[in-house]
């Protein structure tokens, strides 16, 4: 029976007579090859390693003014505004991204500040809470929240603020049904749904 240990007559082999270890030789040679120097690999990996190290300082740009604060990598942006520039404005919820309470805009967009690395939002505009009125004029949303009593307790206001002006912005609050849609990240847990949707919706009839 013909296999590999037993070939056929006539086929050519390797020196040793062993095809099997001819194949081990030629797998130990190809890998060889192919592997990273180690000295270049060891380079890399010291190279990451220096990027994360302890507290730096960084400059964040929040609603219109610069402001240096001292943050270990791992820091929020939701912790740096509230614990270092004492904006409480947004507010911490569930802190896994859930309930949209930390809303804030980053580079005009709104951003869940809760997933949001404090350095990772260097050079960027942010805007929380604070930053939509003008003096004492309220910002349109504000107004409309007012107007259709689009709270209860208040602790998701800010976000839900935030969350529906990025929406009438990006042109998703033309309907009742596509402004539930793209405002389904915000939970209110007092239930008033139909009041905030009330106030977006005029905000983006108002244009």
């Amino acid at each position: 029976m013909e296999s590999d240990l037993f070939p056929p007559a006539g086929a050519p082999q390797p020196e040793d007579g062993s095809r099997r270890s001819f194949m081990k030789q030629a797998g130990g040679i190809l890998g060889l090859a192919l592997a990273p120097p180690l000295v270049g690999q060891a380079e890399r990996l010291t190279a990451y390693s220096k990027v994360i190290q302890g507290a730096t300082d960084i400059t964040l740009r929040v609603n219109g003014q610069a402001h240096t604060v001292r943050v270990e990598p791992r820091v929020t942006l939701l912790d740096a505004l509230r614990e270092r520039l004492d904006l409480t404005g947004t507010k911490k919820g569930c802190d896994h991204g859930q309930c949209g309470a930390c809303t804030v805009h980053v580079g005009g967009r709104r951003t869940l500040s809760c997933l949001t690395l404090a350095v990772m939002a260097q050079g960027k505009e942010i805007t929380t809470i604070e930053g939509l009125s003008q003096g004492e004029q309220l910002h349109p949303m504000q107004q409309a929240f007012l107007k259709h009593d689009g709270f209860q307790c208040g602790y998701c206001t800010p976000g839900q603020i935030m969350s529906g002006v990025a929406c009438v912005q990006e042109g998703h609050a033309s309907t009742d049904a596509q402004a539930r849609e793209w405002m389904s990240g915000n939970l209110c847990r007092c239930g008033a749904y139909p009041n905030i949707l009330a106030a977006v919706r005029e905000v983006a009839q108002r244009g």
